[in-house]
């Protein structure tokens, strides 16, 4: 398996993308994931040409921008779960804006988190929030055909949302959906909260399974905390997985460059053995 190293631009807060993609193109990744507040305050904000050129710094670099992550995030109006069919609408179609400008920028990967804008609404019930989940995302599809831009649903921690907790959750949101650009996210922090051990969480979420974040549960980059990876990248091989590996931190301590340059070391460490 030849891995493919990306890692999310937010992490290199207060740095021009020009410089971001020349730094992480020189420690040796060779894919960007975006975080579209990182961007503008929406992803409607970002011209035509500003996304052109977004694009065409990072491919100069030898880096592709392989997506968006944060997708609802510092935004106001969505919820992927409203009982309100308007704002349903409305957060679709966003969803779909957020394809349209995936693809724009060169990528394919939407990575769908935004836990505080898809709890389940206070009054209603989980089987109703995933009604509500699905009504939402029917507004994306056609976006995501158009484009070729897969939607991967992420699973967060019940410290982080009450709803799509656990991989078998957001397995069974793709299996309702039963469609082709409708994968599934799997993120290291979010399934160390299974009960299973992420390596068997792995293995047994194959079917969807189609784009992966690498961090630490204490919020750092892999090799930042207690979490041996090896037996993460076994699992990796062993369901012959040829997506992205990209790191995604919630703590940028000691700074973006020591997290982005020790996190590959340990991951192709890792990966090695």
């Amino acid at each position: 398996m030849t891995t493919k190293y990306a890692i999310c631009n937010e992490t290199f807060e207060g740095w021009d993308h020009e410089r971001v993609c020349a730094r992480v193109a020189e420690l040796g990744y060779t894919g960007l994931e975006v975080a579209p507040f990182t961007l503008a305050p929406r992803i409607t904000d970002v011209s035509a040409a500003r996304r052109a050129e977004l694009r065409k710094q990072a491919e100069a670099a030898g880096v592709q921008i392989i997506g968006l992550h944060w997708l609802l995030a510092k935004t106001e109006g969505f919820q992927l779960t409203s009982p309100d069919a308007a704002v349903r609408t409305k957060t679709g179609e966003y969803l779909a804006e957020m394809a349209h400008a995936a693809a724009d920028l060169g990528g394919d990967i939407l990575v769908l988190g935004s836990p505080f804008q898809r709890n389940i609404p206070a009054g209603y019930t989980r089987a109703q929030a995933e009604d509500f989940a699905l009504d939402t995302l029917g507004h994306t599809l056609k976006a995501l055909e158009e484009r070729k831009v897969y939607l991967c649903l992420e699973p967060l921690t019940p410290a982080e949302t009450n709803f799509m907790n656990t991989a078998a959750e957001g397995a069974a949101m793709c299996r309702r959906l039963a469609h082709p650009f409708v994968k599934l996210h799997l993120d290291v922090k979010a399934m160390s909260a299974e009960a299973a051990p992420t390596p068997d969480v792995i293995r047994a979420n194959t079917e969807f399974f189609h784009h992966f974040h690498a961090n630490d549960p204490n919020k750092r980059g892999p090799g930042f905390g207690p979490t041996d990876f090896k037996p993460i990248f076994k699992a990796l091989r062993d369901v012959n997985y040829a997506g992205w590996v990209s790191v995604e931190v919630f703590d940028y301590s000691p700074d973006p460059d020591t997290i982005a340059s020790e996190s590959i070391r340990y991951m192709r460490e890792c990966a090695a053995g």
